[in-house]
């Protein structure tokens, strides 16, 4: 298994996570599929969402697979008037990763990030290890250490 950017970046800092598989399907993308695929509670997945702001520019939202982002809270929370999804078209040029493999983790840039609150209930949790097809597994308090991640409230 190929080392991803996100899991070196983790490897440097010590932080113990492991690696999980899937097969991806380019047509499905969805945390849905990805829960089942992997045998695993669709509120542990959490998926990385790229945003601009009116006033603060792009930052990135981490939140569970299962929920849709409130934009007028993320707005809020990350000192903006309103936020809108970044294009697709856009997402790689601006974090190095494409849409389905999107990290938190090993961005070109340090974006602000911002985690929604439920992923301090679990030990662990799902993210994108940075390509289709793997996933990290990763203690929530890691992540948030090793990003700097605001927790609060950002779903419906």
């Amino acid at each position: 298994m190929k080392k991803t950017n996100a899991a070196r970046l983790l490897d440097a800092k010590g932080i113990v996570y492991e690696l999980a598989e899937y097969e991806a399907d380019e047509s499905d993308l969805s945390a849905v599929t990805l829960a089942k695929k992997i045998g695993q509670d669709i509120e542990q997945i959490f998926k990385t969402l790229v945003l601009r702001g009116d006033k603060t520019g792009v930052f990135v939202t981490v939140i569970p697979g299962n929920a849709e982002v409130d934009l007028k809270k993320v707005a809020k929370v990350s000192g903006n008037k309103n936020c809108a999804m970044v294009l697709q078209k856009e997402l790689l040029g601006l974090t190095g990763y494409i849409r389905g493999g999107c990290s938190p983790l090993g961005m070109k840039k340090p974006y602000p990030i911002y985690i929604h609150e439920t992923c301090q209930l679990f030990d662990k949790i799902f993210i994108s290890a940075g390509q289709r097809g793997l996933q990290l597994i990763l203690n929530p308090e890691d992540l948030i250490k090793v990003t700097g991640a605001v927790v609060c409230d950002l779903v419906d």
